[in-house]
C-alpha cells in the first residue's frame, strides 16, 4: 500500500471474516466467535452513531473549496470487538465496519497492526529502536509473519517542543528523507489536523459530544479526510498519535 492507493471506502466483506482472525489470534476460538463478533459490531455501530450530528460530517474550509463536498468521515472508537483485547474499531459514514485493531496483552507493545473488516493486515507499525525521540516505521501488510525484511513505506516522528507547541508529528517517506505531512494541535483533546507539504488540510480529528449513548469523546471521535489521502494511512496516524500522546484516561495500546 502506498500514498497513491484509492480512498473509496467500499468494503464488501462482512464481519464473518472476523472468525478467521480470531483463529489466528487465539489458540482456542469458540464455535460461535463469528456470530458473537457480528452481534457486537452491530450493537457498537448503533451506539456510536447515536451521538452523530449533521455538523460532525463537515470539513473545515480550505483553499480548495471542494473539500467539504468530497471529504469522507469515519467514526473511530477506541475499543476492540474481541474479548480480552484492546484496540480500535472504525466505521464509515453508513455505519459499516472498515478498520480494526485488536491487541492482546501478550502482543508486542511496540508493534500495532491495522486490519480491514475481515481481519486482513493492511499496515504494520513498529517503533524504531535506538532512535532519537519517538519514531515509528510503517510497513505494508504484516511483515513479521512474512519472514522477510521489508523496507518501511512511511516514517512518523514525534515533534512536540516548546518552540512549536502545536506541532505533534511529522510524516516522511520510508527513507525518512522526503517530508509528506505534519500533524498540528492536540490529539489528547481529539482536535488535530493533518496538513500536506503544500499547506493543504487533508484530514482532521474532531471530538464527538456525549449523547444518549453515554459514549464520551475520550472513546469515540471522528476522522474526516480528503479522498486523495489514503484512509489506511490516515488511520495509522491516529494509532501512532495514540501511542505518542497517551493520557491517564486514554492509555496507549
Amino acid at each position: 500500500m502506498d500514498g497513491g492507493c484509492p480512498t473509496t471506502l467500499m468494503w464488501d466483506r462482512s464481519l464473518n471474516g472476523g472468525g478467521r482472525q480470531q483463529m489466528l489470534l487465539s489458540p482456542s476460538p469458540s464455535a460461535h466467535a463469528s456470530a458473537e463478533l457480528n452481534s457486537k459490531g452491530r450493537a457498537m455501530m448503533r451506539r456510536v452513531h447515536s451521538t452523530a450530528s449533521p455538523e460532525d460530517r463537515s470539513f473545515p474550509a480550505a483553499t480548495n473549496g471542494e473539500l467539504s463536498e468530497k471529504a469522507n468521515t469515519l467514526t473511530v472508537w477506541k475499543k476492540s470487538l474481541l474479548f480480552n483485547c484492546r484496540g480500535f474499531t472504525v466505521f464509515d459514514g453508513k455505519g459499516k465496519l472498515v478498520f480494526r485493531v485488536d491487541k492482546y496483552d501478550t502482543d508486542h507493545r511496540d508493534e500495532i497492526v491495522l486490519m480491514d473488516a475481515a481481519g486482513t493486515p493492511l499496515l504494520a507499525m513498529r517503533k524504531k529502536k535506538l532512535s532519537l525521540g519517538d519514531q515509528w516505521q510503517v510497513f505494508d501488510g504484516e511483515p513479521r509473519r512474512s519472514g522477510v525484511s521489508p523496507k518501511p513505506i512511511y516514517c512518523v516522528k514525534k515533534k512536540a517542543s516548546l518552540l512549536h507547541p502545536r506541532t505533534l508529528a511529522h510524516v516522511y517517506s520510508g527513507s525518512c528523507k522526503t517530508f509528506l505531512y505534519v500533524v498540528h494541535d492536540s490529539y489528547v483533546r481529539r482536535s488535530c489536523q493533518v496538513v500536506d507539504a503544500s499547506g493543504k488540510v487533508v484530514a482532521e480529528v474532531r471530538a464527538k459530544e456525549s449523547g444518549a449513548s453515554g459514549v464520551s469523546y475520550r472513546d469515540v471521535f471522528q476522522l474526516t479526510l480528503q479522498p486523495d489521502l489514503d484512509a489506511a494511512l490516515a488511520m495509522a496516524l491516529i494509532l501512532l498519535l495514540d501511542q505518542m500522546f497517551p493520557s491517564k484516561w486514554s492509555p496507549a495500546l
